[in-house]
């Protein structure tokens, strides 16, 4: 009978706050014509995040062609 109150309890109690529809404000934010692309509109924070990945993406490409290059080069006795 104890477990049987438990579970009913964290069953029904689970989630009583409705959370905020905010799918109309981003509707309106992603759909504006401002010349951003799509990826950019979230400001600053996805403008780092972009910035950021770029830069991690040129500084493996790099990296990776520079390890080709050393790899092909004959090994000095």
């Amino acid at each position: 009978q104890a477990l049987r109150q438990i579970s009913q309890r964290t069953i029904s109690t689970a989630s009583r706050r409705q959370a905020e529809n905010r799918v109309p404000e981003y509707q309106k934010l992603f759909q504006e014509d401002n010349g951003l692309p799509v990826h950019l509109k979230g400001g600053v924070k996805d403008a780092l995040l972009y910035r950021t990945t770029m830069c991690i993406t040129v500084f493996g490409t790099v990296y990776a062609i520079y390890q080709l290059v050393v790899s092909s080069m004959p090994k000095k006795p």
